[in-house]
């Protein structure tokens, strides 16, 4: 089983652009590609999980999720720091009704594991919001809040009391890599 590092797209990797639909508008969050560089150097396989619920509401559709997935993806590759994969999950409870693959639900979770072997329990879970980090804590992996400028307070006072929070992807990271070494 390998260990993988479950990261957060919108506002984590990239900047909330609030339902993305033109890869021209995609911004990557300085120092993402450093980080996700030096998970697979440490041979921690980096996938995507993300709630794209402008899908069910309307705001772009499954053809223009998938041209912005492929330019982030490339936008990474071109860098030097290739993600394994991403799983988004397209539904929204008020209009598709209750999923499990919305986060904090496990499904993308669970597939990803399935999909490519991963060990839950020796993986990273990171994101800006709670809900990115609270699958670390039903999978006893480690789990790290990286707080953007649309993270709640709350969210953060969460993370500080049941994971943990770091200022940056890259610090996130580093934490991450020495928590494996412990």
């Amino acid at each position: 089983m390998r260990r993988a590092a479950f990261l957060d797209r919108d506002g984590t990797l990239i900047e909330d652009a609030h339902y993305l639909a033109h890869p021209g508008k995609i911004r990557l969050v300085p120092g993402a590609t450093d980080a996700v560089r030096a998970l697979r150097d440490a041979g921690i396989a980096p996938i995507v999980v993300t709630n794209q619920s402008g899908i069910a509401l309307g705001h772009l559709d499954a053809a223009t999720y998938e041209v912005i997935r492929a330019s982030v993806e490339q936008r990474f590759a071109d860098a030097g720091a290739p993600l394994l994969a991403t799983y988004h999950c397209p539904h929204h409870p008020d209009v598709t009704g209750p999923c499990r693959c919305r986060k904090p639900g496990l499904g993308m979770y669970e597939q990803a594991v399935a999909d490519h072997a991963i060990d839950p329990a020796q993986s990273l879970f990171t994101g800006d919001r709670r809900r990115d980090v609270e699958p670390a804590l039903a999978f006893g992996g480690f789990g790290i809040l990286v707080p953007s400028p649309d993270t709640p307070e709350e969210d953060i006072a969460w993370a500080e009391r049941e994971a943990a929070a770091a200022s940056s992807l890259e610090e996130a990271v580093a934490r991450y890599l020495a928590w494996l070494a412990m």
